[in-house]
C-alpha cells in the first residue's frame, strides 16, 4: 500500500494542532480569570477570592506548560513537512510569527516568575500588575497566531514576485478581511471554554459539600459571564458566516452542503453528502431559512459547490459536519445558561442536584465546540493553505516519503497519549484537593502578614 504523505502530513499537522488548540482555549480565559480574582482581592482584600486565585494558578501552570511544549512543536512542521509552503509565504508568516514570540511570549515569561513564585516577594499592586500582563500576553497571542491564521484564510496586502508572497501593506496583512471576525469568534470562545469548566468544577466542590462557599462564589460569578458571552458568540459567529460568504464562498457552500447556486435555499439540518454525485442524501431541510440566514434576506443568493471546478471544493463532509456539531454544542451551552439564570431566580441555582450533575457532565462541551470549530475551519479551506493561491499538495516538501511522515506522526500519537492524560491527571489532584487555606488572615495579604506562602508551582506539583 502506497502511503500519501500529503495526507499523512495533514493528518499529523491536525493531531498536533487538536491537541495544541485546546490548551489555549483553557489557558487564555483562565489567565484572564485569574486576572480578575486578583483585581477583586486587591479591592476587596477578601481572602475566598484569593484562595480562588491561588487554587487556578495552580492549574493554569500545568496547562500553560503543557501548551508551550506542544506549541513549540508545530513549527517545526513548516520546515520538516511544508517547506514549499514556508519558502513562498515566509516574508509575510515569519514576522507575524516572530511579533507573537517578541511581544506576547516574551511578556507572558516575564511575569510569569511572579505569578508562580511571587505573590510573597512583591508588594500586592506588583503582584497583581503580573496577573495583568500574563492575561494581556495570552491575548496577544491568540491576536498574532489567528492573524497569522487567518492571512492564509483571507490573504490580503502582499504581491507574488517569482512565486514567492511580499508584504505591500502590513496593516492589510496583519487586519485582512476575516481577522477581526475570527479573532472575536476564538477568543468568545476561550473564555466561554474556560467558564465551562469553572462551573463544572463548581458545581463538583457544591455537590461534594467540601469548599461549597468557594463554588458558589465561582458558580454565580461565571453564569453572570456566560450570560453575556454565549449569545454574543451567537452574535459574531454570524457576522463570521456572513464574511465566509463574501471572501470563502467554496467554503461556505461546503458548511451547507449546497451544490446548486440559487436564492430562497433551504436550510439543511441534516444530510450525507454525497461528493461524486453532488447531492445530498436523506436530507432534513427548512425551507427559505437557509437564504434568510446566511444572507440576511429571503430571496437572497448563495453561490453552490459546483460553480467551482471538482479540485478546488473542500472535502464536503468535514466542514458539514463539523459545523453542525459545533452549533448543536452552541444551543446545548445556551441552555444551561437559560436553565442557570432561571434557578437564580428561584433562588436554587447551587441547589438544584440534576443541574450541578449536568454541569459536571458538560465540563468538555467548550473543547468539543473548538475542536468542531477549528475542523469546519480548516477543512473548509482546503485544497488551499493560502486560499485560492497555493495549492496543499503543492505546499509539501519536496522529499519527504509517506513512510517518514508515518513514522513521526506515530511518535507524536505515543508521546501525546502519554503527556496529556498526565497532565489532566495531574489538574484533577489539585481540583480533588480543592481551593485551601492561603494561611492568612481576612484581608490580609502574604507580605502583610509576614506568613511567606510556598510557591505555587511547587505546591502544584506536590498535589
Amino acid at each position: 500500500m502506497e502511503l500519501d504523505p500529503v495526507f499523512l502530513s495533514r493528518l499529523q499537522f491536525a493531531w498536533v494542532v487538536i491537541f495544541h488548540v485546546i490548551l489555549p482555549a483553557f489557558t487564555v480565559g483562565t489567565a484572564s480569570y485569574i486576572a480578575v480574582l486578583e483585581t477583586i482581592h486587591f479591592i476587596t482584600k477578601r481572602e475566598i477570592y484569593l484562595r480562588l486565585s491561588t487554587f487556578w494558578i495552580k492549574i493554569f501552570s500545568i496547562s500553560f506548560g503543557m501548551g508551550v511544549v506542544s506549541g513549540v512543536v508545530m513549527p517545526f512542521q513548516f520546515g520538516t513537512n511544508w517547506s514549499r509552503l514556508s519558502d513562498a509565504a515566509a516574508n509575510v508568516l515569519a514576522p507575524l510569527l516572530a511579533y507573537e514570540a517578541l511581544t506576547a511570549f516574551f511578556l507572558e515569561a516575564g511575569f510569569l516568575g511572579v505569578l508562580l513564585f511571587g505573590r510573597h516577594l512583591v508588594p500586592r499592586w506588583a503582584y497583581l500588575f503580573a496577573t495583568l500582563m500574563v492575561a494581556a500576553g495570552t491575548l496577544l497571542s491568540a491576536f498574532w497566531i489567528l492573524s497569522a491564521n487567518s492571512w492564509l484564510q483571507t490573504p490580503a496586502g502582499f504581491q507574488v514576485v517569482d512565486g514567492r508572497y511580499f508584504p505591500t501593506s502590513w496593516s492589510e496583512a496583519i487586519f485582512n478581511p476575516s481577522f477581526p471576525y475570527r479573532l472575536a469568534h476564538n477568543v468568545i470562545a476561550f473564555y466561554i471554554t474556560t467558564g465551562f469548566v469553572v462551573m463544572g468544577i463548581s458545581a463538583y466542590f457544591i455537590r461534594r459539600g467540601t469548599f461549597a462557599e468557594e463554588g458558589k462564589v465561582m458558580m454565580k460569578m461565571t453564569l453572570w459571564l456566560l450570560t453575556v458571552l454565549v449569545p454574543l458568540q451567537m452574535y459574531v459567529g454570524d457576522a463570521h458566516g456572513l464574511n465566509t460568504r463574501q471572501y470563502q464562498p467554496a467554503k461556505l457552500a461546503a458548511i451547507e452542503a449546497i451544490w446548486e447556486t440559487g436564492s430562497e435555499l433551504p436550510l439543511t439540518l441534516f444530510a450525507i453528502p454525497d461528493q461524486d454525485a453532488e447531492k445530498n442524501l436523506y436530507a432534513i431541510e427548512v425551507p427559505y431559512l437557509g437564504s434568510l440566514i446566511l444572507t440576511h434576506s429571503l430571496d437572497g443568493e448563495i453561490t453552490g459547490l459546483k460553480a467551482f471546478p471538482p479540485e478546488d471544493r473542500p472535502f464536503v463532509a468535514l466542514p458539514f459536519f463539523g459545523f453542525r456539531i459545533m452549533v448543536g454544542l452552541g444551543i446545548i451551552m445556551l441552555g444551561l445558561v437559560i436553565w442557570g439564570n432561571w434557578l437564580r431566580i428561584r433562588g436554587r441555582l447551587t441547589t438544584t442536584p440534576l443541574f450541578l450533575k449536568v454541569l459536571q457532565l458538560t465540563i468538555p462541551i467548550g473543547f468539543l465546540t473548538v475542536i468542531a470549530g477549528w475542523v469546519v475551519t480548516e477543512t473548509g479551506r482546503q485544497p488551499w493553505t493560502i486560499y485560492d493561491h497555493l495549492r496543499t499538495a503543492d505546499s509539501m516538501s519536496p522529499s519527504l516519503t509517506g513512510l517518514d511522515v508515518l513514522i513521526s506522526l506515530l511518535a507524536y500519537v505515543i508521546v501525546y497519549v502519554f503527556v496529556y492524560p498526565t497532565g489532566v491527571i495531574l489538574m484533577a489532584r489539585i481540583v480533588r484537593k480543592g481551593p485551601r487555606s492561603t494561611g492568612h488572615g481576612e484581608g490580609d495579604s502574604p507580605v502583610e502578614a509576614g506568613r511567606p506562602e510556598a510557591p505555587v508551582l511547587a505546591g502544584a506539583i506536590e498535589n
